[in-house]
C-alpha cells in the first residue's frame, strides 16, 4: 500500500505536469475564441462543456480506459504502440508500412511539440507578475529565459536528487488549484450546468464556425495526455489511473468550472482567468507555485524527448547519439547531449519570436493533435488484432474516437499561419530527417551485403591464411553469415588472423526489454571462429564488454583486457546514380558522418580498438 501511495505521488510529478498546469492559459484562449476578451454566459458554458467531455472522452476514456490497456512487458509510448500493431497478426505489407511511416511521422510531431511545451508553460506562469502590477511586464522576458536556460544546463547533472520533490510540489499545486477552484465554484454554482454537453452541441448548433475554432484552444486542456501512456512503464498502470481518478481529474474540474464562475460574475477578467481566482495577497505565491510547476512539466517533457531519442536510436530510425545515464539505479534518467543543445536553441528561439503565451497558444495543439491521431490508429490495429475486437467493434470505438481527433487536427490547422507552422516546420524537417536515414540505412546495409563474402566460404579459404598469432580478435559485424569489411581488410593488409575470432552481432528488438535468458546466443563455426548474437531491447543501452563478460557462462571466456576490437570506419561517396536521389544521400552522409563512432556507442575499451578505414558508395 506504502509502494502504491509513493508511486502515485510520484506520478503526480512526471506524468502530470503537462495536463496539470494547462488551466493556466487553456480556458482563457478557449473563452477567447467563443466570445471574446467580454465573453457572454453562452460562450462560457459553452466552452466549459467542450473542455469537460473533452477531458472526460480523450483522457480518461482513450488514453486511461483503453490505449494504456497496450503495454510491451509494462512498458507504453507511441513507438511502443506501433511496434505492437506492427507485430499483429495478418496485416498486409501496405499497412506495416504505413505503422512505420506513421511512427516516424508521430515522432517527429513529438519532438515538435517538445520545443513548445517548455516555452509556453514557464511563460504562461510567469507572466502571472504582470497581473500583480505592470511593473514586472518587462521582466517577464528576461525571467522566463534564465528559468529555461538554467533548467536545460542542469540536465547533464540528472534530475534524481531533485526529482523526489516533484511529487510533492505537483501535489501541492493541485491542492492549491483545486481549493481556489472550489471557492470560487460555490459562489456560483449555476456553472455546473456546462456538465451538460447540450451546452457544447448548442455552441456547435448556434454558431458552428466559432464552436470548430475553439476546439483549436479547447485541445489545450489535455496536452499531455500521452504522458499518461509514455510514462507507464516508470509508474505502472494502476498508480497512473489512482492519481488521474482521485487527484488530477477533480483537481482540473474544479479550476476550470471555477474560473467559468469567475468568468461568469467578472467576464472582463477573461484575459487573466486563472490568476483571477487567487486573491491579490496571494498572487505572488501564486506564481512562484505555477512556476515550480511548469518547470516540472517542462522538464517531463524534456525527459521524455531523451527517452524517445533513445528508442530511436535503439530502433535505427536515428543516427547513434551520446546516451548517458544520470542514475545509477533508474534506467530511465538518462541525458542526450546533442539533443539537449538542440532544444535549448529551439525552446529560446520560440520564447525570442512569440514572447508571450498568447502567441505561442497560436501554435500549440497542432503537433498533440497528430500525435494524438497516429495513437488512435495504431490502437485500432492493437484492439482488432490483438484484443480480437473484431474488426467492427474496433472500427465503431476507435472510428469515433479519431473523429474527435480530427476534429482537433482540423480546428488547428487554420492556425498554421498563425504560428502552427513552426512545429510543423519542426516535425517536417525532423521527419525528412528521419526517413532519409531509415531509407538510406537500408540501402547502405545493402550494398554492404551484397559486396561482402559468405562466411561459409570464407571459412574454407582461412585454411590456407599463411599465420594465426595468439589472441582474440572481435569484429562488429552488420550480419553474423557474411564476414565484416573490417575482418577482410585486417587480412588483406596485416595477412594475419588471430588463433581466436569473434563476429559479434549487436540486434535490437522490436520490445523494450528482452529477458536475460535470450540476451546472448553464441555458435562455435569452427577454425577458431566463434559467432555472437548479442539481443537489446530499444528502452537497453547496449554495452558490448558487459555481453561478452556474460557469454562466459554460454562456453565463451574472454578477457575484455587483452581482446582486440576491430571496427571499420567508412567514408561514404554519394555513387554515380545513388539510390535516394542527390540531395537526400548527402543529407544521409552528413547524418553518417555526424552519428557517435561504433566503440563509443557500442562501450568498447578506448585502448583495445582497431578502426580500419574503408570508401563505400552509396
Amino acid at each position: 500500500m506504502k509502494r502504491q501511495v509513493a508511486l502515485t505521488i510520484g506520478a503526480l510529478g512526471v506524468v502530470f505536469g503537462d495536463i496539470g498546469t494547462s488551466p493556466i492559459y487553456a480556458l482563457r484562449q478557449t473563452v477567447e475564441a467563443t466570445g471574446g476578451h467580454f465573453p457572454g454566459p453562452m460562450a462560457i458554458f459553452g466552452a466549459l462543456s467542450l473542455i469537460f467531455w473533452s477531458l472526460i472522452v480523450v483522457v480518461s476514456i482513450k488514453y486511461v480506459g483503453l490505449i494504456m490497456r497496450a503495454d510491451s512487458n509494462g512498458e507504453g509510448g507511441t513507438l511502443v504502440l506501433a511496434t505492437l500493431a506492427h507485430r499483429s497478426q495478418g496485416l498486409k505489407p501496405g499497412t506495416k508500412r504505413l505503422i512505420g511511416t506513421a511512427a516516424i511521422l508521430g515522432l517527429a510531431l513529438f519532438y515538435g511539440d517538445g520545443v513548445l511545451t517548455p516555452a509556453i508553460s514557464v511563460l504562461s506562469a510567469v507572466e502571472g507578475l504582470g497581473v500583480s502590477s505592470h511593473a514586472f511586464e518587462p521582466l517577464i522576458m528576461p525571467l522566463t529565459l534564465i528559468i529555461l536556460v538554467g533548467l536545460f544546463l542542469l540536465q547533464s547533472r540528472g534530475t534524481a536528487r531533485i526529482g523526489r520533490m516533484f511529487g510533492p510540489i505537483m501535489a501541492l499545486w493541485f491542492a492549491t488549484i483545486s481549493t481556489l477552484g472550489l471557492i470560487s465554484l460555490v459562489q456560483t454554482p449555476s456553472i455546473l450546468m456546462a456538465v451538460n454537453p447540450l451546452y457544447g452541441l448548442a455552441l456547435f448548433a448556434h454558431e458552428p464556425w466559432t464552436a470548430f475554432v475553439a476546439l483549436g484552444a479547447v485541445v489545450l486542456a489535455v496536452t499531455g495526455c500521452e504522458a499518461l501512456y509514455a510514462d507507464m512503464g516508470h509508474f505502472g498502470k494502476d498508480p497512473i489511473r489512482y492519481a488521474w481518478a482521485f487527484v488530477v481529474l477533480p483537481s482540473l474540474m474544479l479550476v476550470y468550472f471555477g474560473q467559468g464562475a469567475e468568468l461568469l460574475r467578472n467576464p472582463q477578467s477573461a484575459s487573466i482567468a486563472f490568476y483571477a481566482l487567487a486573491p491579490s495577497w496571494l498572487h505572488y505565491p501564486l506564481v512562484l507555485l505555477a512556476t515550480a510547476a511548469t518547470i516540472i512539466a517542462s522538464q517531463a517533457v524534456i525527459s521524455g524527448v531523451y527517452s524517445m531519442t533513445q528508442q530511436a536510436v535503439q530502433l535505427g530510425q536515428l543516427p547513434r547519439m551520446e546516451i548517458r545515464h544520470t542514475s545509477a539505479t533508474d534506467y530511465g534518467q538518462i541525458y542526450v547531449p546533442g539533443m539537449n543543445t538542440v532544444m535549448l536553441i529551439g525552446v529560446v528561439l520560440i520564447v525570442l519570436i512569440f514572447r508571450s503565451s498568447n502567441a505561442l497558444a497560436a501554435a500549440y495543439g497542432i503537433a498533440v493533435s497528430g500525435v494524438m491521431v497516429i495513437d488512435t490508429f495504431n490502437a485500432s490495429i492493437v484492439a482488432g488484432r490483438q484484443w480480437r475486437w473484431g474488426f467492427r467493434m474496433a472500427a465503431i470505438v476507435f472510428g469515433s474516437l479519431a473523429f474527435i481527433d480530427l476534429a482537433f487536427l482540423s480546428a488547428n490547422s487554420l492556425k498554421i499561419v498563425e504560428g502552427g507552422w513552426v512545429p510543423l516546420a519542426i516535425a517536417t524537417g525532423i521527419f525528412i530527417a528521419m526517413e532519409t536515414w531509415r531509407k538510406g540505412r537500408q540501402l547502405h546495409l545493402e550494398r554492404i551485403r551484397n559486396e561482402s563474402m559468405p562466411m561459409n566460404l570464407f571459412l574454407e579459404r582461412a585454411e590456407k591464411t599463411p599465420t594465426r598469432v595468439a589472441g582474440t580478435a572481435v569484429f562488429l559485424a552488420s550480419r553474423i553469415d557474411s564476414v565484416p569489411g573490417a575482418l577482410l581488410h585486417n587480412l588483406k593488409h596485416n595477412k594475419v588472423l588471430h588463433e581466436r575470432v569473434i563476429l559479434l552481432h549487436v540486434e535490437v528488438e522490436d520490445r523494450p526489454f528482452v529477458p536475460p535468458d535470450k540476451r546472448i546466443q553464441v555458435e562455435k563455426l569452427g577454425k577458431g571462429f566463434f559467432a555472437m548474437d548479442v539481443h537489446h531491447g530499444f528502452f537497453e543501452t547496449p554495452d558490448v564488454p558487459r555481453a561478452l563478460a556474460e557469454a562466459r557462462a554460454y562456453g565463451l571466456a574472454v578477457d575484455i583486457e587483452t581482446a582486440t576490437f576491430f571496427i571499420g570506419h567508412e567514408t561514404l561517396m554519394p555513387a554515380e546514380h545513388p539510390g535516394l536521389g542527390k540531395w537526400r544521400t548527402w543529407l544521409y552522409i552528413t547524418l553518417a558522418s555526424g552519428a557517435l563512432s561504433p566503440a563509443r556507442f557500442y562501450r568498447l575499451p578506448p585502448n583495445r580498438v582497431v578502426e580500419l578505414g574503408t570508401q563505400t558508395t552509396i
